[in-house]
């Protein structure tokens, strides 16, 4: 089970020029969690759309299992399960009959329904509001019903865009701990700006900006690259707005005894009394893309 891209890119023409919202990407992707790490305009949700099938690239050729997705056809989208940004639903839709309808677009028997759509609700402990209008939902609840419907068809490729949005902190554990669990023998990817929600479960990252891959590699292989980057130091809390300016801050912490802990990237001599800290994922990614 593969998914393979070649040289695939994207333009959109506007009144002045053409825009390369991807550019020559080359991946792929095998059996795990992949994290595609990137900022809002990354060009991450063009090329979700584009492995979906959903949207043509300009250049280049995806291909699953050695097959390109076009000449697949149906064949494609019955494996696939696809959660965009915003999943449209009618507002007069309980819970169950929007997962009764996208399953009957998937294909699933009356049987296969009740059973599958039992399971998720459970699963996704939306049980208690089965009955109840998606409009009237939270918006947690709301991005669950979204990742239940892309998990309907059980498939073999799930495809999920900005998936915890809106999802709490329990809620954001526990679809990490399913995601795992689901993506034992399936290709899972996740398209996300939210470091943590692929730190520890992705088993390989790809790092997008500008419309390319910047890296890719597992989080150990990556957050390698940030060793002797990474530093904490002890400062008074009327030196902060200073330091903020000569360094890159990641962090900073209050102390009881009303110092300031920073933990910055650059190097160990910026700051006084500065000591190494082992690099994060976060860290590389704050590299990449710095705070304005």
């Amino acid at each position: 089970m593969e998914i393979t891209l070649e040289h695939v890119s994207k333009h959109f023409k506007d009144k002045k020029a053409a825009k390369k919202a991807v550019d020559d990407i080359s991946l792929k992707l095998g059996p795990g969690v992949w994290g595609l790490l990137g900022a809002n305009g990354s060009g991450k949700t063009t090329l979700m759309r584009m492995i979906c099938g959903i949207m043509k690239p300009t250049a280049g050729r995806i291909y699953y299992d050695g097959i390109e997705i076009d000449r697949l056809g149906d064949a494609y989208r019955d494996v696939i399960g696809y959660l965009p940004q915003e999943f449209g639903f009618y507002p007069e839709f309980t819970v169950q009959q929007y997962l009764e309808y996208i399953s009957a677009l998937k294909g699933l028997t009356d049987r296969q329904a009740r059973a599958r759509i039992d399971e998720l609700l459970v699963r996704l402990s939306l049980e208690d509001v089965r009955r109840k209008r998606i409009s009237k939902l939270s918006g947690g609840m709301k991005r669950r019903v979204g990742i239940g419907q892309a998990l309907l068809n059980d498939p073999e490729f799930l495809v999920l865009d900005e998936p915890t949005s809106g999802l709490d902190p329990g809620e954001r554990v526990r679809f990490r701990n399913l995601l795992s669990e689901f993506a034992h023998d399936r290709i899972v990817l996740i398209s996300t700006h939210i470091v943590s929600d692929i730190e520890y479960i992705a088993t390989r990252n790809a790092i997008m900006k500008n419309g390319t891959i910047l890296r890719t590699g597992s989080t150990q292989e990556l957050v390698v690259q940030m060793e002797g980057r990474v530093f904490e130091a002890v400062i008074n809390p009327h030196d902060l707005s200073r330091w903020e300016k000569k360094v890159q801050v990641v962090n900073v912490r209050n102390e009881a005894d009303g110092s300031v802990s920073l933990r910055y990237l650059g190097a160990q001599s910026d700051i006084p009394q500065a000591r190494p800290l082992e690099p994060r994922l976060e860290d590389l990614y704050l590299e990449l893309f710095p705070k304005r």
